[in-house]
């Protein structure tokens, strides 16, 4: 799913609930950024572990690619 489609999914949940109930609907809006800023430690943590495996798996794997199999 791509990130405009994701976006207009977000609007779309967050005008149904300010519709039903506004006091919530303001307090996620307020409360998103600040759980947005606590969770971007642990997304940039995943991030690093990704690319840390992927090269391991390349240096790994260089070998068996240079003899032609197909890994």
């Amino acid at each position: 799913m791509g990130t405009h489609m994701r976006f207009f999914i977000a609007i779309l949940l967050w005008t149904l609930l300010l519709v039903s109930c506004a006091p919530l609907a303001l307090l996620a809006l307020i409360l998103f950024p600040i759980v947005w800023l606590l969770a971007l430690p642990f997304r940039l943590g995943f991030l690093v572990f990704e690319v840390l495996f992927h090269t391991l798996r390349a240096v790994l794997l260089a070998p068996a690619r240079l003899l032609g199999e197909k890994v």
